[in-house]
């Protein structure tokens, strides 16, 4: 099936495979690696609307966006409405070209002070939100929901009507309640049904990390692009092989090792010069295990990883990781001759 390419408001996106924001997750290092490996757009980790809370050195760093290839998109998360809408327009003055609305997380830390999920249990703060920050900037707004608050409260269609008569320019469904979490399998006629009944965007998200399901949920949904979460951890390749595969029927062959080893050392350096040396080292522990994870390598090579101290070290560990893996391959090529 043939789809025109998706847009958010003015902003046309090169394709339909999307970063979905996740905390601790989609920093500026990530999301600019993954644009340069073909994701369409990248959604910035949610940044609180309490800008008193700006000052931390958390929030600094989640509000840099030196470097980033437009549409900038930043996700913002709270409970009220004024509060959002003056994040909204202070993060649209800084450079954001679109400005994203967070109503799927469920962790506790933000459901607990009714924001993500939680705000779909109450449809009347939904609807002032939503108005309050669509009339607060003159750039796109999206949502990001779940399917409900639990299998007892399913309103996800509602709230999307109310995003579309509130002026949202797309909106992402997530297919699980936030009582899922991400246990189980998503979803996806929750987010088929919506997509029949609005006129707005809508995008697919949840367990999509391989590009026949890409396929499959694009076909199943009839939704406009997909947010790709997880399936992007240790895996930034998803997003050029989805939409190779969406084009064309066929599989892009994945990264050899030579790339994989310029990609991760890449990674890296982004880490260790965004955050500093001491946070850049430990927030690299997470990110190398999941290359190292989704490389199929053991977890004694990821214990070795986190036991490392200094850039130098995690760089070294890298040269002779891909070494012995060459070596490796040049000996059963030798012995298969």
């Amino acid at each position: 099936m043939t789809q025109c390419l998706p847009r958010i408001g003015q902003h046309e996106l090169s394709g339909r495979a999307i970063l979905a924001p996740m905390a601790g997750v989609t920093d500026r290092p990530f999301r600019q690696l993954c644009r340069r490996l073909g994701a369409a757009l990248v959604v910035s980790e949610m940044v609180t609307a309490d800008k008193r809370l700006w000052h931390t050195p958390k929030s600094r760093l989640r509000l840099d966006h030196r470097g980033e290839q437009g549409p900038r998109s930043v996700q913002i998360a709270g409970g009220d409405a004024a509060m959002l809408a003056e994040a909204a327009r202070i993060n649209a003055d800084h450079g954001a070209d679109i400005i994203d609305i967070n109503m799927g997380c469920p962790a506790k830390k933000v459901c607990n002070k009714a924001a993500g999920s939680a705000l779909m249990r109450d449809e009347p703060l939904v609807a002032e939100i939503l108005a309050a920050v669509v009339a607060a900037v003159d750039i796109p707004v999206t949502l990001k929901i779940r399917t409900g608050w639990c299998e007892n409260s399913r309103n996800a269609l509602t709230i999307a009507r109310l995003a579309e008569a509130n002026g949202i320019a797309a909106l992402a469904v997530h297919g699980r309640t936030r009582e899922q979490r991400y246990n189980g399998s998503a979803e996806y006629d929750t987010i088929a049904e919506i997509k029949s009944q609005l006129s707005i965007p809508v995008f697919a998200n949840g367990d999509i990390d391989h590009p026949e399901r890409a396929r499959e949920v694009l076909d199943y949904t009839g939704a406009d692009a997909l947010l790709i979460g997880r399936g992007a951890q240790g895996n930034p390749w998803i997003f050029r092989e989805i939409e190779h595969y969406l084009r064309t029927g066929h599989h892009l062959a994945p990264p050899d090792d030579d790339e994989r080893c310029r990609v991760m050392g890449t990674h890296l350096d982004a880490l260790h010069e965004h955050y500093g040396e001491y946070m850049g080292v430990r927030i690299a522990r997470k990110h190398i295990g999941w290359y190292l994870a989704s490389g199929m390598h053991d977890d004694s090579l990821r214990q070795s990883f986190n036991s490392l101290t200094t850039p130098d070290e995690q760089h070294r560990f890298l040269a002779r990781l891909f070494a012995g893996t060459r070596a490796r391959a040049a000996t059963k090529g030798t012995r298969a001759a």
